[in-house]
């Protein structure tokens, strides 16, 4: 048997050293080394690898690409709807997957709500497994009953609640050989930062033994066909489980995000192997759990704060949803001595930067020497060119102390020459404004190339909604605030 040797493995990004160092040589963090064993693996010979591989039933083979069935993937539904929408329909038989989040926003919660749909769905399918193995390694049977019923799940059928397998137990190897046993529909691990494997040296959470732990559950998976949730905390720094320790691993990434005191709550898939990436669930944190939001379109628009100078309503799309989001903007004088703040939530810090130059050199709103503060309201992060527009107005309406005209959404890119570019998706954004309510709508001339400066196309922007096409900046900022830009004062 081989001697074990002693390595010291970087707790931030899973880096090596053979000796103990103050600083890791590799990412930079401090005190992060933590002495490791590492057992090297036994050689074999070829043709002890050729006997073990002809013994083997299970053997891989190569299959050329053309020679590959097309098999219909079953994806199983988790009975929520917003977190089915952000999967791209639901978990894909064998999949692995990571659900992250800071402490208290919601991650255990979801996942029961999940569990609970999971069941209900294979209840009602004539084949398959219908049960749901939750393995707690944070909470005890009890405490998680506790959950259960504030969450409603123990209303249930009594065939559902017992579908439900609650299993409190830190080690990986116990739980696989529980799940083998139960042969559940979907097994969830919550939290893959508490658990661990005897047979590897260090502490639970440690990243050797995140990665192994996940290593041993995704072979489980593929093996048996069986989705595997893992929830994971996020670190000091804000990474998921250790910075690219299980991306590469897992199939599909979730984030949940939102203020912890806050109710909005949104889950986005950072990675998805099986469906998109640009898809947005929107729920509401309630005394029963995590709710899905019926209208989400509505969720971002503040009604008390409609007609302020300093608001202007953005027209988005988050994956195949369009939203209507409130942008903010405060522009004050600036305090003390040195360089004006420049403070952003939620928006691009150097698309800010530029739209206060451009305002500044083309259309007079001068802002160099102002603080300017922006945010996008309700937690929500663009990243998109189309929110420029807007966030121009509700700065350029915080400077004149003038407000947006009412009932109006804007949307367009703006250029370093104070052109506007169009954004994709406009017959859609428009269409979710007129069904919200809205009359006005300043565009791009370029997305409307080919008609009339207004149109009301019913058919094509949504009924009643007037839609304004300009062409520069300082049309834009006349359409949307009336009059001549001047400096603010």
């Amino acid at each position: 048997m081989a001697r074990p040797r002693s390595r010291y493995v970087c707790q931030t990004c899973g880096a090596t050293a053979p000796r103990w160092e103050g600083r890791c040589h590799v990412c930079g963090a401090w005190d992060s080394l933590v002495e490791t064993l590492v057992r090297e693996p036994t050689r074999t010979t070829a043709a002890g690898r050729q006997r073990r591989d002809a013994a083997e039933p299970g053997a891989a083979l190569a299959v050329p690409l053309r020679g590959l069935a097309e098999e219909p993937v079953d994806r199983l539904p988790t009975g929520v709807g917003e977190l089915d929408r952000v999967l791209g329909g639901g978990l894909v038989p064998g999949s692995l997957v990571l659900l992250g989040g800071e402490p208290g926003i919601g991650k255990s919660t979801l996942i029961l709500e999940a569990a609970g749909g999971v069941t209900r769905a294979g209840l009602r399918r004539p084949t398959g497994p219908a049960g749901v193995l939750y393995a707690s390694a944070e909470e005890s049977p009890a405490q998680v009953r506790l959950r259960a019923e504030r969450l409603g799940l123990l209303a249930e059928t009594e065939p559902a609640l017992e579908a439900v397998c609650v299993l409190a137990e830190t080690d990986v190897e116990r739980i696989i050989e529980q799940a083998r046993e139960l042969k559940p529909a979907l097994l969830v691990v919550d939290s893959i930062q508490t658990v661990a494997l005897e047979a590897l040296e260090g502490p639970a959470g440690s990243v050797g033994q995140v990665r192994e732990s996940a290593a041993q559950l995704l072979a489980y998976a593929k093996h048996s066909g069986t989705p595997v949730v893992l929830v994971g905390h996020v670190t000091k720094d804000g990474s998921l489980a250790g910075p690219k320790v299980l991306e590469h691993l897992v199939d599909a990434v979730l984030t949940l995000e939102g203020e912890r005191f806050a109710g909005v709550r949104l889950l986005r898939a950072t990675k998805n192997r099986f469906g998109s990436t640009e898809e947005l669930g929107v729920f509401e944190m309630t005394g029963d759990g995590l709710r899905e939001v019926a209208d989400p379109a509505r969720a971002f628009l503040d009604a008390a704060t409609a007609g302020s100078p300093g608001s202007a309503v953005a027209a988005l799309i988050e994956g195949s949803r369009p939203l209507l989001v409130e942008v903010q903007a405060l522009v004050a004088p600036a305090g003390g001595f040195g360089a004006p703040r420049r403070t952003v939530s939620g928006l691009d810090p150097n698309r800010l930067a530029l739209l206060i130059a451009v305002l500044g050199r083309r259309a007079g709103v001068r802002l160099a020497d102002r603080d300017v503060y922006a945010s996008l309201a309700g937690g929500l992060t663009a990243a998109e060119p189309a929110v420029d527009l807007p966030l121009a107005l509700a700065l350029a309406s915080s400077a004149r102390d003038t407000p947006v005209r009412s009932r109006t959404v804007a949307l367009g890119e703006v250029g370093l020459l104070g052109e506007l570019r169009p954004a994709p998706g406009l017959a859609r954004r428009l269409r979710e404004a007129a069904r919200l309510g809205f009359e006005h709508a300043i565009v791009p001339l370029g997305a409307a190339a080919g008609r009339d400066r207004r149109s009301d196309d019913p058919a094509e922007e949504g009924a009643g909604l007037a839609v304004e096409a300009v062409r520069t900046l300082g049309e834009a900022l006349e359409a949307g605030l009336g009059g001549p830009a001047r400096r603010a004062s």
